[in-house]
């Protein structure tokens, strides 16, 4: 397993660790439930350095970008990011990511998820036909999210960029607790506020960045934060998670991704993508309540009132903030509307859901 910067810090912080996309990472600490309620209500600090970047450089560098995204990066300026799919041959998804506009035209940043690292790079490469610089600077970048409604007020004392001001997925280079040159993002995957740092591991600033973000956010109340609390913060904002809700047999716009999904310009299965848009999908990525008690999971079977299969579930959980269990899922498309009674095969028992709209946590 590979470590992250700051291994030794959770283990030392008395983590609960496991591996997860070949990284040695903390699950929880203090216990889920406890560490989702800080993040929502106040600050928590996530170890995401395990997620992969590339720089792509040169003049040609928007252009393979726009060919192998589905979302329309012409649309980006310096200081502004977007997220986006990187589509398949057959209109499945490769992965999800996140593209940074560093200098238009010329310089991107893409952030992709730690378990599609090689296969991203491989991907990416093979459309790389004319000659863009890349590089995977994935191994020497660390990366921590620093979340919630409190997030944004403790950590402005250790920078001198303006992050009340920072708008949703914009970013500014900075000087962040004495280390220069950090991308700090206004983003992060649990729809409660606050913001991402990406800086380069070497002399020590990970150590001095950590240290400092805990002397300033401690005493207030800002707590580390598993994989655990990840989950179920991205769930209840109906947030997709790579390799559960989407993969390389989804397509974007059967994930509820066609706001992602521009038909302004060419790319990877376009057409594919475009006859879906204009026949309509045949199932559809759905937000799910349990009505009888029961906990869905990944992979759980969903039926009609009849007994008859229309989908599985993606994710599911008991929801920390609403009390309920919850589940993302694939539906038959008749099946899809709001409102619509449906049943979760749980341990061979078909429990009673409803389909709502997502995101769960408004």
């Amino acid at each position: 397993m590979k470590n992250t910067p700051f291994t030794e810090k959770h283990i030392a912080l008395g983590a609960k660790m496991a591996e997860f996309a070949g990284y040695n990472m903390p699950i929880s600490y203090t216990g889920i439930n406890d560490e989702h309620a800080a993040v929502r209500n106040n600050a928590g600090v996530f170890d995401v350095s395990h997620m992969g970047e590339f720089i792509l450089k040169g003049p040609k560098a928007l252009d393979l970008i726009q060919r192998v995204t589905s979302n329309d990066a012409s649309k980006l300026t310096p200081g502004k990011a977007q997220y986006s799919c990187l589509p398949n041959e057959q209109g499945g998804i490769v992965d999800d990511l996140i593209v940074y506009c560093l200098e238009e035209n010329n310089s991107y940043m893409l952030v992709v998820n730690a378990s599609n690292i090689e296969k991203d790079w491989n991907w990416i490469s093979s459309k790389n036909t004319e000659g863009v610089e890349m590089q995977n600077i994935s191994d020497k970048t660390a990366l921590l999210a620093i979340q919630g409604p409190k997030a944004v007020e403790y950590m402005q004392q250790l920078t001198d960029v303006d992050l009340v001001n920072l708008k949703y997925y914009t970013f500014a280079k900075g000087t962040f607790a004495g280390v220069d040159n950090v991308v700090i993002s206004a983003t992060g995957y649990t729809g409660s506020g606050g913001i991402e740092i990406y800086f380069e591991d070497k002399d020590d600033n990970s150590t001095r960045i950590w240290d400092e973000i805990f002397r300033i956010g401690g005493p207030k109340g800002l707590k580390p934060i598993g994989l655990g609390a990840r989950d179920t913060l991205r769930l209840e904002k109906g947030f997709c998670l790579y390799g559960n809700d989407i993969d390389d047999t989804t397509s974007p716009l059967e994930a509820g991704l066609g706001w992602i999904t521009k038909f302004t310009k060419d790319f990877t299965a376009r057409p594919i993508l475009e006859q879906q848009k204009a026949e309509g999908v045949q199932r559809k990525l759905v937000g799910l309540e349990m009505v009888d008690k029961g906990i869905p999971r990944h992979g759980y079977k969903i039926q009609d009132a009849e007994g008859n299969e229309i989908g599985y579930v993606t994710s599911g959980t008991q929801s920390p903030t609403l009390g309920k269990a919850i589940a993302v899922a694939y539906v038959n498309k008749s099946f899809a509307a709001e409102g619509n009674e449906v049943f979760v095969v749980v341990r061979d028992k078909a429990l009673k859901a409803q389909v709502v709209k997502m995101p769960f946590l408004k």
